[in-house]
């Protein structure tokens, strides 16, 4: 069995608002404490519903850097190198409420947001929701495809 390199998309074959990655990431409690203890965060909103509720949320939240880590990866999968990705950005605007039965399902979807056909570089813009409301705001990643 062989492998090959992931071949980089081009750019001349992008357009303005062309969907390049989509993705789903399920989440449960257990997730959350795997990224406690992968990122050192053992901040107990998330993992503590006692907690969580005493400082006003609605229960344990996902992280957020653990949201914007899912986030990217659909672009790091389509465009085959992580190296590529010169630049990402993104607002925290709402929370994700991990439930302890049901979990949590973040979303993402990503648009080509501008193109830079001097420098090779695509801007793309994701859309990051959960339960259909926007998690990131101005998610943004600049992208060298050349």
């Amino acid at each position: 069995m062989t492998s090959s390199a992931p071949v980089t998309p081009s750019l001349d074959g992008l357009t303005l608002g062309d969907i390049v990655a989509e993705s789903s990431f399920p989440l449960t409690r257990d997730s959350l404490v795997r990224y406690a203890g992968a990122s050192g965060d053992f901040n107990p909103i998330h993992y503590r519903d006692d907690v969580a509720h005493a400082v006003g949320l609605p229960g344990v939240l996902a992280h957020g850097m653990l949201t914007m880590g899912l986030a990217i990866q659909p672009v790091v999968d389509w465009v085959g190198d992580s190296s590529r990705v010169l630049d990402y950005q993104v607002r925290f605007t709402r929370p994700v409420p991990v439930d302890p039965d049901l979990g949590a399902v973040v979303t993402v979807v990503a648009k080509v947001g501008a193109l830079d056909t001097d420098a090779g570089v695509a801007r793309i813009d994701l859309t990051v929701t959960f339960n259909s409301v926007t998690v990131l705001g101005k998610a943004q990643a600049r992208v060298s495809l050349v």
